[in-house]
């Protein structure tokens, strides 16, 4: 627990989830795109790292949680990617959202080097990751999984070694597929209450505690009524999510009706510049269909 731990992508998310392992104790190097977006967290303490490389150079494990695929494979193959700064016995682990090809890929890339690599997408948005309760889906060998728990653990709430490198990406994709359904399901929900009259502020109350109950009616129901559409997790990143979910599928020759539905929603938002915010927007999107949006 005194190894030196690199983080790379300070974004929503990240930002909390570097900030624990500080907390805890641990000398933290970080690399984001945008220093500006570090400036609290090297206030706190924290070196910065001009390029991926110098983070590896500098640390025994490198966490990464950035925002597309194309951000993956630049932040560890590219130009001062971090296999550039790359030592035997290091260990990785991309906590991006991204195609389990693409991390299984970068492994076998690390492992030349005598590197090991761990795929651990999350799940909980910006309020799991600020209150450390984020859960985590990581694919890896056990030994690089057991070294990587007691960071894990510091993360977040619910870790589970799903099984080999690209088996934490393909149990995110099934959290996407759920996601999308239940954020379609609750979006219709409040337009229909609101269509048919009622306190839909009591009408979320009262279903949340029956059959319907779940975390999107506790958490995101309450912002669209506040007509807080702020990302905890944006639009923009969730089509990405959608469509590896689509192209895996695809892939296994799976028919995914719903996801490919609501990801055509999703894109509609995007379309009509509301891509950075967060996936409540979609209510906006059936407010539309409905002729229900504000003139």
């Amino acid at each position: 627990m005194e190894k030196k731990i690199g983080f790379i992508g300070l974004g929503v998310m990240g930002k909390s989830m570097a900030g624990h392992l500080m907390t805890a104790g641990h000398e933290l190097y970080v690399y984001s795109r945008t220093k500006a977006k570090c400036g609290d967290i090297i206030e706190k303490g924290a070196h910065w790292c001009d390029t991926p490389k110098a983070v590896a150079e500098n640390t025994d494990i490198v966490f990464t949680i950035v925002g597309f695929p194309k951000d993956v494979e630049e932040v560890y193959l590219g130009e001062n990617g971090l296999i550039e700064g790359t030592r035997e016995g290091m260990i990785f682990c991309d906590m991006t959202t991204t195609k389990p090809s693409l991390d299984i890929q970068i492994g076998k890339e690390l492992s030349k080097k005598g590197a090991s690599m761990c795929d651990a997408p999350v799940s909980g948005g910006d309020s799991g990751a600020r209150n450390a309760t984020l859960s985590i889906m990581a694919g890896a060998d056990k030994a690089t999984f057991d070294a990587l728990l007691p960071y894990f653990n510091i993360m977040g709430k619910s870790i589970t070694h799903m099984g080999e490198l690209g088996a934490g990406q393909h149990t995110k994709m099934a959290n996407q597929i759920v996601i999308a359904g239940t954020m379609c399901g609750v979006s219709e929900a409040l337009v229909y209450g609101a269509r048919a009259g009622l306190d839909t502020e009591k009408m979320v109350q009262t279903i949340s505690k029956g059959a319907a109950g779940c975390w999107t009616l506790d958490n995101l129901a309450p912002r669209v009524l506040r007509d807080d559409l702020a990302p905890g997790f944006m639009v923009d990143h969730f089509i990405k999510d959608m469509g590896i979910a689509l192209e895996e599928a695809e892939k296994m020759e799976l028919v995914l009706p719903s996801l490919a539905l609501t990801k055509q929603l999703y894109l509609s938002l995007k379309a009509n510049g509301m891509g950075r915010n967060g996936t409540q927007a979609l209510v906006k999107a059936i407010e539309q269909l409905s002729g229900m949006e504000e003139k």
